[in-house]
């Protein structure tokens, strides 16, 4: 979309490809969230959460829309880009990346998931690789940070193994009832030290140009 540049936006790796979510691409996407490729056990997500929906078409529609205002709102003090997770030519999963107060903290989070017919191949360490490449040396970040159910074994060894550290713990609710977070944060120093050669950023330009990144240099 040549009047909107923030679409043409790619991470590659030697497994998959990052992409800025089109309509297109979610079009595609869709159909893992209807089919409830989203789902886990124990569910993964804390409230509100679009794919909680039990009817499949408010759960896609629901979904939706939360992307299209994410793509909407990107301010200085608030911004998310959505990529949709590539391999083989097939959408597999979403992975974001959400920046608040980014020119003043330049702290990041992230979000992402994974259809279930995909999981057990190190695709999620992989697509969080790519995103936190995007961050710390396309965007200049300086922090990243995670969060996880305590039974999200998953998520949590993906963090652990990329080298964040423990950060505390939260409480959120999951579908209606609390449960407890552990909180991850990674350093940029950290990233430095294993940093990977064979990530690319593609087209980051237009991050430069639409997005409020900080101008000085990091401290």
């Amino acid at each position: 979309m040549k009047n909107y540049p923030l679409l043409d936006v790619r991470v590659s790796t030697p497994t998959l490809e990052l992409r800025a979510a089109t309509d297109e691409l979610l079009d595609q996407l869709a159909d893992l969230v209807r089919a409830g490729k989203t789902q886990a056990d124990p569910p993964p997500y804390d409230d509100p959460m679009s794919f909680y929906e039990a009817d499949p078409d408010r759960r896609v529609a629901t979904w939706l829309r939360a992307i299209w205002r994410h793509r909407g709102n990107i301010a200085p003090d608030a911004w998310r880009l959505s990529f949709v997770v590539m391999v083989d030519g097939r959408p597999v999963g979403e992975q974001s990346l959400i920046g608040a107060n980014f020119a003043t903290l330049r702290t990041v989070t992230t979000f992402s998931w994974l259809s279930a017919d995909e999981r057990g191949r190190g695709l999620g360490h992989e697509m969080r690789a790519a995103i936190l490449h995007l961050a710390f040396d396309g965007l200049g970040a300086a922090e990243a940070g995670s969060d996880a159910f305590v039974d999200n074994h998953g998520s949590n060894a993906i963090s652990r193994g990329l080298g964040y550290e423990p950060n505390g713990s939260d409480w959120a609710t999951r579908q209606g009832e609390p449960a407890l977070l552990n909180r991850w944060r990674l350093t940029r120093d950290t990233w430095e030290r294993q940093r990977r050669d064979d990530i690319r950023l593609h087209h980051l330009e237009a991050c430069q140009a639409l997005l409020p990144l900080p101008r000085s240099p990091l401290p």
